[in-house]
């Protein structure tokens, strides 16, 4: 009987806050389950092999056929378009999250602590962000050698520091409220205060950056690869395909358009559940003061 009381209770609040979110929000996450979907089961859903060269069909306009047309080797568009939202979503979720598990706490611990601690993570966090991003990636690359390796590393290395600061402010404001100077009084361990008190209330922010930084992430790959420093021919990824269409871009203009347009249509999904989470977040903590 209880099971039975309690499931459509469950049910009718998962209903209830879905119904709840907002339509930026609900239309971004259909749109990213789209792409992930056919991401996922690309294997299924391409209808050529990404790598396969037909020289019958070189540089052959979008038709029923080939959706998206055919490079100058003969190789499906579509297809390697799908099989690249593979690799640029797998990379940029790794570039986007990876950084933040480290970096929230991190700035957390920093703002809690203050003192030297707050000092020697401050001084870290400005200057990583006081130089461009962009150059000092390059430069990291440049020194270990091009590929996705040598991007994870880089970005490992240097992308935490903006969650990090995130992190920093929010915990310097959150360690002065009542429920953090309990915890405190009540003998608590400051990893625990920081953990499991100050990090579940301070994550918000950087969850909402962290769309704008996953698509960032994406774009830095798709740079990376388009000059040459990330993923190398014949794999397919977005930056390198258009890469590869440049030198065609007036006779076969499909070639780097669609896969420009998977990246804006994925930078599209992810800033609208950045600006859904954003509200519905900012709302959640509205009521909650």
């Amino acid at each position: 009987m209880k099971t039975e009381v309690a499931t459509p209770g469950v049910l009718e609040r998962i209903a209830r806050e879905v119904g709840s979110w907002s339509f930026t929000l609900k239309l971004g996450l259909l749109l990213m389950t789209i792409i992930i979907f056919m991401a996922v089961f690309a294997p299924w859903v391409a209808p050529f092999d990404p790598e396969l060269q037909d020289f019958d069909v070189i540089l052959m306009p979008p038709d029923l056929t080939h959706l998206f047309g055919t490079d100058n080797l003969g190789r499906d568009i579509f297809s390697r378009v799908i099989y690249g939202a593979r690799l640029d979503l797998s990379a940029g979720f790794l570039m986007t999250f990876v950084p933040m598990v480290y970096g929230v706490p991190i700035g957390a611990y920093a703002g809690y602590r203050g003192g030297w601690v707050d000092m020697v993570v401050g001084s870290v966090t400005n200057m990583a962000i006081a130089f461009p991003f962009l150059v000092m990636i390059i430069v990291v690359v440049a020194v270990i050698g091009p590929g996705i390796n040598a991007i994870f590393i880089s970005v490992f290395l240097l992308g935490w520091t903006m969650y990090a600061r995130l992190a920093r402010a929010e915990m310097m404001v959150e360690r002065t409220k009542d429920y953090m100077l309990a915890a405190r009084v009540l003998g608590y361990p400051t990893r625990i205060i920081v953990l499991r008190h100050g990090v579940p209330n301070t994550v918000a922010s950087s969850v909402v950056f962290s769309m704008s930084d996953f698509t960032l992430n994406i774009l830095l790959l798709s740079g990376l690869s388009f000059i040459g420093l990330g993923i190398q021919p014949p794999t397919p990824e977005w930056g390198a395909m258009i890469a590869d269409g440049k030198e065609f871009i007036l006779q076969a203009w499909w070639i780097c358009t669609m896969p420009g347009l998977a990246i804006v249509l994925t930078g599209t999904a992810l800033s609208l559940i950045g600006d859904g989470l954003a509200r519905r977040l900012g709302s959640r903590h509205g009521s909650a003061g």
